[in-house]
């Protein structure tokens, strides 16, 4: 295999035209592109109405605004030519790379395949290496043992990678799929997100669904979202002096009982516009405040946000529930971890007390543990050598 890989990242922009999720795949598409690979963004609209419009709030099979936005966002980011869009409504490729990309994927090395959120068609099929990328651990695993076609997809794949670290080291309970699923985290581009001065009166924010979809039960356990988890600390603005804001998503979000309790409630939608304006609002919070999935924290999953990674990027510290990431990420300087209000209210004042140290140490935890060029060189070298795979270590700083 020769050193400069084609590679096709396969994800979710078009469709999906939102900040974070943006960031989510771009970092992959640069990361590669950093480490000197040939590469392209493929995204397939599936069969069915999956085009999110943000302004007018629609969901329709016209991806008119979303390949407006990956034009300006791929145009940032200086990878204008490197992304096409398969609308298989009209059976056309559109995009910058539209005439050429049956021929590169024909010629591609490697495919990673993001969150499982794409058809892989037949124009695929050739490609020698195809990576899935879970991102939504327990949830993922569920699918494949519940839906016969998210089985069927699965299987298309030679690789397979999660967020949910725990499941490779073996202490998760996530429920068996059948595949082998090895340790990966979001990629961080280091250059992208600079470090700026963290301003000690902000607020603690973070940008969340409330509910993500249905909660699910399998085997007796219940596996439920983030409004599972979330109770505990709703009176948290109340007992505390800080500011706390949610650009919280989701029609069942309880936005007038979150407001009587001291939550500053913002629209995700305008948080998440661009790129830039969800980069914008990571860089003007003190820290993030994070609650996980319900379902990652009784699978005990190890995921960790690829959010709270921009975040300490950022030089910001976070405060997140534990979905058993202590497992394998160093906390206490920069991430703090909590699992009871005890934990949580301990952390907040530290976090006060020591400010500047945390904002130091949240960049140290990223460039330790979220480089891209170390997440994507471990990724690369295993799904194309998988015998050679040695598990990801918290000494990520000698892995490579």
């Amino acid at each position: 295999m020769r050193d400069r890989l084609r590679i096709l990242v396969l994800g979710y922009i078009v469709r999906g035209p939102l900040g974070g999720l943006v960031w989510h795949h771009l970092q992959y598409v640069k990361g590669f592109v950093d480490l000197g690979h040939e590469v392209y963004f493929v995204e397939d609209s599936d069969d069915y109405a999956s085009c999110y419009d943000p302004v007018r709030n629609t969901i329709s099979t016209d991806p008119s605004y979303g390949l407006e936005f990956a034009v300006k966002t791929f145009e940032y980011m200086g990878l204008g030519r490197h992304w096409a869009y398969y609308d298989a409504h009209s059976s056309r490729w559109m995009g910058p790379c539209a005439a050429d990309i049956l021929r590169l994927c024909a010629t591609a090395d490697l495919l990673v395949h993001m969150s499982g959120k794409n058809r892989v068609r037949a124009y695929l099929s050739e490609v020698p290496v195809r990576v899935l990328v879970d991102t939504d651990p327990v949830f993922t695993q569920l699918r494949h043992l519940k839906n016969a076609r998210a089985k069927e997809d699965a299987l298309k794949h030679t690789a397979f990678f999660s967020f949910g670290e725990n499941i490779a080291n073996g202490r998760s309970s996530v429920p068996s799929d059948g595949y082998t699923w090895h340790a990966t985290r979001q990629p961080i581009v280091l250059d992208a997100w600079p470090v700026t001065q963290g301003p000690e009166g902000g607020k603690f924010t973070t940008v969340m669904q409330w509910d993500s979809y249905a909660t699910e039960i399998y085997e007796g356990t219940h596996y439920g979202m983030k409004s599972d988890s979330f109770g505990p600390y709703l009176d948290l603005p109340l007992r505390m002096e800080n500011l706390f804001e949610l650009a919280v998503g989701s029609p069942t979000a309880p936005r007038a009982l979150l407001a009587s309790n001291g939550w500053m409630v913002r629209n995700p939608l305008e948080v998440t516009r661009t790129a830039w304006s969800y980069q914008r609002y990571i860089q003007a919070s003190k820290a993030e405040f994070g609650i996980a999935k319900h379902g990652y924290v009784v699978s005990w999953s190890g995921w960790f946000s690829e959010r709270s990674a921009a975040y300490l990027a950022s030089g910001r510290p976070v405060l997140l529930q534990d979905t058993g990431f202590s497992e394998w990420l160093e906390t206490g300087a920069g991430v703090l971890k909590f699992q009871n209000r005890d934990e949580l209210m301990a952390g907040i004042e530290d976090i006060n007390r020591r400010y500047r140290y945390h904002c130091h140490a949240a960049r140290a935890i990223a460039e330790t543990y979220f480089d891209a060029r170390k997440v994507l060189s471990r990724l690369i070298n295993h799904a194309l050598n998988p015998n050679r795979h040695t598990p990801a270590r918290s000494d990520e700083t000698n892995s490579n």
